[in-house]
């Protein structure tokens, strides 16, 4: 059966915090469906989450991308709510960032902890560092003016969940989705929420310098994968002027004495520019191919959307 709403709250030993977390949900949104997904837990995560009346569902391969991977592939609904099991989001704002996906059309929102009470409230200075590094990244290499790259806080639309193909396993997951909505040209709209610190005793999955380290790797790969001309481009021009700045040289020195003095020298430098020859067009038939894949994706959109009308003829 289809829901109006669902809430998607992926959970990996949240015994402290889940059962408030699934009530605050059910008094904010009372027609909403409230889904835990429990990820292994050793704390009785799931038994609370029951009692507090949510429906508790299981996903065994360690990571939030994956228990994320299969919320989205079980459950159809016209509104997602995501929101992380450990008490930091507030659910006053539930109504707000799911009303702008039904009534307005808005395929992701964005809860903004950064531009309210993030800093203030967050005692782990390296992970703020870090999410302001992450969103101003993000932010330039793909021209988007998202306020908060990494929130678990978010409400999206049928159209958004049934054609993100989520291949990150971990932490890195609010970074490629928020790569592919901008990337698919989709409405994302921001909602400015308040943000508290875990409670105490409440211990965060998250490693600051391992899942940082898979964060940046994953911008670079969807950097990559998604802006190919951008990136092998840059390599290009790296690699030529570095071929380019050590011929020149050797090219003034030939032009006094008439000999080439340098010839290993000359060879790796015929190397690195024909390296940075390959590099250009290997951005050209890639991005030619990234094309070609968004021409895929309306289509794939359109059998999407012919779906949800059958699913939520009303809607």
């Amino acid at each position: 059966m289809a829901d109006k709403i669902a809430v998607l709250i992926p959970c990996y030993n949240e015994s402290k915090s889940v059962g408030k977390v699934v009530q605050d949900m059910k008094a904010a949104l009372p027609e909403a469906t409230i889904y835990v997904y429990d990820n292994n837990s050793t704390d009785g995560t799931d038994q609370i989450a029951r009692k507090a009346g949510a429906v508790v569902r299981y996903e065994h391969q360690q990571g939030k991308g994956n228990v994320i991977r299969s919320m989205f592939r079980d459950i159809d609904a016209q509104c997602y709510l995501m929101v992380d099991g450990d008490d930091t989001y507030p659910a006053e704002y539930a109504r707000e960032m799911c009303d702008k996906v039904l009534n307005e059309g808005t395929d992701m929102v964005v809860g903004d902890r950064l531009s309210s009470t993030y800093f203030t409230e967050n005692k782990r200075p390296f992970h703020n560092f870090g999410n302001s590094i992450v969103r101003g990244s993000i932010n330039r290499l793909f021209h988007s003016g998202i306020k908060d790259i990494m929130t678990g806080y978010r409400a999206m639309s049928y159209q958004f969940v049934k054609t993100y193909p989520v291949l990150s396993k971990n932490f890195e997951i609010e970074t490629e989705m928020t790569i592919h909505a901008i990337d698919k040209n989709m409405q994302v709209d921001n909602v400015i929420v308040d943000y508290r610190d875990r409670q105490e005793g409440s211990e965060s999955k998250l490693n600051t310098y391992t899942d940082g380290f898979k964060v940046i790797r994953t911008i670079i790969r969807m950097y990559k994968d998604y802006r190919p001309m951008q990136f092998f481009s840059l390599i290009a021009a790296i690699l030529f002027v570095l071929g380019t700045g050590f011929f020149i040289p050797i090219f003034m020195k030939y032009l006094n004495m008439g000999v080439v003095t340098k010839i290993p020298s000359l060879i790796v430098i015929c190397f690195v520019i024909l390296s940075a020859i390959i590099c250009l067009f290997s951005g050209i038939i890639l991005s030619t191919l990234v094309q070609q894949h968004k021409q895929n994706f309306e289509f794939q959109l359109q059998e999407v959307n012919m779906q949800y009308k059958r699913l939520f003829p009303e809607g």
